[in-house]
């Protein structure tokens, strides 16, 4: 059944990121997010005070303290009071907040950003507040175990293997290298076993970045940009929380996701994945069927990935903005992206993005 056609025409005008770094402990996240949102507005030639709706994704824990998002809005600029939401979530949430409150008609355009710090404490222990507060928190098992029991789940499976996992690894860093914003480029060292059966080079690089897009409806659209990333379909689904009850070699949700965005409806020749492991592409491709019959020529992670620049709540948000940069470059027609969050990827969001004929 073809997904159902959006009430307006919205599209993605606009995208700008930092370069990513392992740290940036001279700035604060202002400070680190500030260049970015004047890129951005810079690319349509837009102020603060154009802009209709406002939406941010952050969390709480990187920064250790509550309510940390409601500083970044010195970046901004709140005064004149502007309309604005948040999400505690990776900021391809944001967006979708963004994307329902242009489709409505209560906005033409929208400013959306995400950031995240993640240098100053552990990621993989910040983490595991993710987990079921009952039955897995307790146990502390962090990120990349958890993800390297999804890796082993597959290996088991018979879908993958070490040397397959290690290509995704150098393919991905491969393709970073014509991206001045990652943060690894180039050869992989295999390394040490981070968590069996993941090597460090299977795992994304920690380190702390910025990314913002502006969106825009219908003519709007047009007048900002000469080849809008139309957004054709957007949704996003969630798996159970308990992960024993989860197959964890599937992705039923990315699936159902991608169902209600029009994934499936035809071919598209670019797919920007959320995949912070290299055994989570595995899963991600078989669920998307980017393997199948002519989408077996997707051109996957261009960017280089999560596995080049993995700066958390913004991640997604990324993948979002480089396959709609990919569409305004005239380098793709008809681009998917995704976005993950939680562990062994229970919650992911899918969109569909599409430029004018040419």
């Amino acid at each position: 059944m073809p997904a159902p056609r959006p009430l307006r025409d919205i599209a993605v005008v606009a995208f700008a990121q930092t370069d990513h770094r392992r740290t940036s402990d001279e700035l604060s996240e202002v400070e680190m997010l500030m260049p970015v949102l004047h890129q951005v507005l810079a690319q349509t030639g837009m102020r603060t005070s154009d802009i209709g709706f406002t939406c941010s994704g952050s969390t709480d824990y990187l920064a250790g303290r509550a309510f940390s998002f409601t500083m970044a809005l010195d970046g901004v600029g709140a005064w004149p009071p502007i309309s604005e939401s948040h999400v505690e979530m990776d900021g391809a949430w944001a967006l979708y907040e963004a994307w329902t409150k242009l489709l409505i008609g209560d906005a033409d355009t929208a400013l959306v950003y995400a950031y995240g710090k993640s240098s100053p404490g552990s990621v993989r222990d910040v983490l595991t507040r993710q987990l079921d507060p009952y039955y897995v928190a307790p146990l502390w098992p962090d990120s990349v175990a958890l993800a390297a029991l999804q890796a082993q789940a597959l290996i088991d499976a018979g879908d993958t293997d070490e040397p397959a996992l290690a290509a995704v690894a150098t393919r991905s860093r491969a393709a970073a290298a014509g991206n001045s914003h990652a943060q690894l480029r180039g050869s992989v060292p295999r390394g040490e076993y981070a968590v069996y059966p993941l090597r460090t080079g299977d795992c994304p690089p920690i380190g702390d970045g910025a990314a913002a897009v502006i969106l825009a409806a219908g003519e709007r659209a047009r007048e900002l940009c000469e080849r809008p990333a139309w957004i054709r379909g957007i949704d996003h689904r969630i798996e159970a929380h308990g992960l024993g009850v989860r197959d964890l070699t599937d992705s039923p949700s990315t699936r159902l996701a991608a169902e209600h965005a029009g994934v499936f409806e035809r071919p598209v020749d670019t797919a920007e994945l959320h995949a912070p492991f290299t055994s989570q592409e595995v899963v991600l491709r078989k669920a998307l069927r980017l393997d199948e019959g002519p989408d077996g020529d997707v051109v996957v992670n261009p960017s280089g990935g999560a596995l080049a620049a993995n700066p958390i709540m913004a991640a997604g948000l990324i993948r979002i903005g480089e396959a709609a940069d990919r569409i305004r470059r005239g380098e793709s027609d008809r681009a998917l992206a995704h976005a993950t969050s939680g562990p062994c990827l229970q919650q992911n969001l899918v969109a569909v993005l599409e430029g004018d004929p040419r």
